[in-house]
């Protein structure tokens, strides 16, 4: 492929964004329509099929059901050698719907995909807007990567909603787990020596997990609930369950971490006479590693558009929980940014986020993403050294 030069990129870059303007008004009827039915993990039957749809109207051949996920698709336009995979996420929480912005998510994929596919041609690339479920629970992406949906893409991007922009976020590797007590149930008040208190021994794990937070390294995170803790006060529980993320700045620490949170675990039972199961909900996600050249090509891009993201100093010392996009990352060069919205002072996880992510600042950040997104794929196709370096790695791979 010929080289650009600047004025060529600018040319380009700006027949993109003509394009995400062209399609505004259906790319926010889109994120307020996820929004307004919100689906949870491996269930977002009517989300993607209103991203399908939309892209499809806009001249993209999809394939449904990818990766033996029945919520996962592939759209791609185009031909070029260099792949820009694009992620869509589209889950929402339970009870709170999209207060993690997975509508702005969504919509600003379409957007970008809509935009570069007016320029496929001339860059020389193959747009890829990949659907990706589960990204709360489930790991969507995880299964995606290990079945081979990411092989032939050069760089993965997306962008995700926050209170504020953050252009080279970081993220937490996460263990998601169960942890099952059997004991024997028995009467409470009439025969309480017969039973083994399955209850006790999820009290006595979370208290010495309680007591390992003070000893935790700088990162490292436990948090849980009791999904499960006996069916009546006059029956000795037999059977309690509980629901625990464990979270560390690399998957190497967070190895670690798991074998001391598994020895409170273990405690538990000891402690209580009942037996223990530790269980794998989610596949383990690993931390994000954004690439440095695209973050820096995003960071322009969203300053140009009049935003002023978090100081690069301070990126690190705020990460975003954890996302699947890490195991990614991880592997393709991609990057996860923050695009900002006005949120009130609320943060993702709350109603009040979730009520933010339909509102005219959110609209903004569905096309200032897509924009941002677009051109910096734009960039690194036009740039000879990056092209060559990200058809390298896949390669490589």
């Amino acid at each position: 492929m010929p080289s650009f030069r600047p004025c060529q990129t600018e040319r380009v870059t700006s027949d993109a964004d003509r394009a995400i303007e062209a399609a505004s008004d259906g790319l926010i009827a889109l994120s307020h329509s996820i929004h307004a039915e919100p689906e949870l993990a491996f269930d977002e039957h009517r989300s993607a099929a209103k991203i399908v749809e939309l892209l499809r109207g806009g001249g993209f051949e999809v394939r449904t059901g990818i990766a033996d996920l029945p919520t996962a698709f592939d759209a791609r336009f185009g031909s070029g050698e260099l792949v820009v995979g694009i992620c869509a996420e589209y889950d929402a929480l339970p009870g709170i719907g999209h207060a993690c912005g997975h509508n702005i998510i969504a919509a600003a994929a379409a957007g970008a995909g809509l935009g570069l596919a007016a320029v496929a041609d001339a860059l020389g690339i193959t747009v890829r807007v990949i659907g990706t479920p589960a990204e709360e629970t489930g790991g969507g992406k995880v299964l995606m990567l290990e079945r081979g949906v990411f092989a032939d893409v050069g760089m993965a991007l997306m962008v995700h909603p926050g209170p504020f922009d953050i252009t080279g976020a970081t993220s937490l590797a996460l263990a998601d787990i169960a942890v099952t007590y059997t004991g024997r149930e028995a009467h409470a008040s009439a025969a309480p020596e017969y039973g083994r208190n399955a209850a006790d021994a999820a009290t006595v794990a979370q208290v010495a997990v309680g007591l390992l937070r003070q000893h935790l390294l700088p990162g490292r995170q436990i948090h849980g609930i009791v999904s499960d803790g006996g069916t009546a006060p006059n029956i000795v529980p037999a059977h309690t369950e509980l629901l625990y993320y464990l979270r560390a700045t690399t998957a190497d620490s967070l190895a670690d971490l798991s074998e001391r949170a598994g020895n409170c675990f273990a405690a538990g039972a000891l402690a209580a006479g009942c037996t223990h199961e530790i269980r794998t909900v989610s596949p383990t996600y690993t931390e994000l590693t954004p690439d440095p050249w695209l973050v820096r090509a995003y960071r322009e891009e969203i300053i140009g558009l009049g935003r002023t993201p978090l100081p690069v100093e301070e990126e690190g010392s705020r990460p975003l929980g954890s996302t699947d996009m890490g195991n990614v990352t991880n592997v393709v060069p991609g990057i996860h940014p923050v695009i900002g919205l006005d949120s009130g002072g609320a943060v993702t996880h709350q109603a009040a986020f979730a009520a933010a992510c339909v509102t005219a600042s959110a609209d903004l950040a569905v096309l200032d993403g897509a924009r941002a997104l677009a051109a910096t794929a734009a960039r690194a196709a036009t740039d000879p050294t990056q092209r060559a370096r990200l058809l390298e790695n896949v390669v490589r791979r």
